[in-house]
């Protein structure tokens, strides 16, 4: 079975240790080539994320996207993915596709034309912020829990302007909602659990996963264990809590995975790397027809992408 990976870290980390390749024999990370091969990844998206010994400026974001043009789609095995066509494409080529989104806006620093020279240069997907606050919006963390600012609402309709797909994940309730209510496009979370099973700020609520829903998102379900559980250690049982969760509520055709790879320091157990993913595949087709689990891997968010991307 194929699947599509909406987040990973792999470009943060190599921020954080330069000289660090994409390679396959590198122990520091959990996402390589081989194991997104391994593991039937046809799909991953690598997020942008400044770390916080970067400078929060459109250099340093410019200087990310060349780590993923000179680490990630140098490679002959992986496909960038800017649009519809290329999704086509890449079910017909059997390599890997890449998606370049970005994990908070901080380092435009309310510059649209570097927004606008990313998108040039492959940004398909954006979360307004990470936890904290910044000119565009309170995160998740913040503990006023404001909302967008003016120019974090500008940024929703230049993003939907350009093509741009808007990622709640990182949001504060308060701006969840104010983009749920200026949105006209879709938009979706790309690594978050349930709430109502983890009483984590950065995980949704039902009303927040039945907007997801209604708008014809997708919920990238993270394999971040403190969002899993609240025990010391996550296993896959716990995923499939947050599945059947979100099934319940209705969104079954809405599920698909984000696992946070090299984002995290601690993993569940037997899905500690992208090549881990037929262990999660069994523990599914153990519990759901082969039709919903081909959904949550894949259909659901290919679907997502193929009508939402322009070409």
């Amino acid at each position: 079975m194929r699947v599509i990976d909406l987040h990973c870290d792999v470009i943060c980390k190599m921020l954080e240790y330069p000289g660090l390749a994409w390679s396959d024999g590198d122990q520091r990370l959990d996402v390589t080539p081989a194991r997104l091969a391994s593991g039937g990844v046809a799909l991953q998206v690598f997020a942008l994320y400044l770390p916080d010994e970067v400078a929060k400026n459109p250099e340093s974001a410019f200087r990310a996207a060349e780590l993923y043009y000179s680490e990630v789609l140098s490679r002959p095995d992986i496909i960038p993915v800017t649009g519809a066509r290329d999704l086509e494409r890449l079910s017909e080529s059997g390599k890997t596709g890449a998606i370049l989104s970005l994990e908070g806006a901080d380092a435009l620093q309310g510059n649209f034309w570097a927004l606008s020279l990313l998108h040039r240069l492959g940004l398909r997907l954006l979360g307004p912020t990470w936890n904290h606050a910044n000119w565009a919006c309170d995160g998740a963390g913040e503990p006023r829990g404001g909302g967008l600012t003016k120019a974090g609402r500008k940024l929703v309709s230049e993003c939907e302007k350009l093509g741009i797909l808007l990622d709640v994940s990182h949001l504060s309730d308060r701006g969840f909602w104010d983009l749920a209510d200026m949105a006209q496009k879709p938009f979706f979370a790309s690594h978050s659990n349930a709430r109502a099973l983890v009483n984590r700020t950065r995980n949704l609520t039902d009303d927040q996963i039945r907007a997801i829903i209604a708008v014809g998102g997708i919920i990238g379900i993270t394999f971040v264990p403190d969002f899993l559980t609240d025990r010391p250690r996550a296993g896959i049982a716990d995923v499939l809590r947050h599945v059947e969760h979100i099934c319940a509520l209705g969104g079954e055709k809405h599920i698909a995975f984000g696992s946070d790879f090299d984002g995290i320091d601690r993993h569940v157990e037997g899905l500690e790397h992208p090549g881990r993913y037929p262990a999660l595949i069994r523990a599914l087709l153990d519990h759901y027809p082969e039709e919903l689990v081909c959904g949550f891997l894949y259909d659901n968010a290919y679907h997502f992408l193929q009508k939402n991307l322009l070409n």
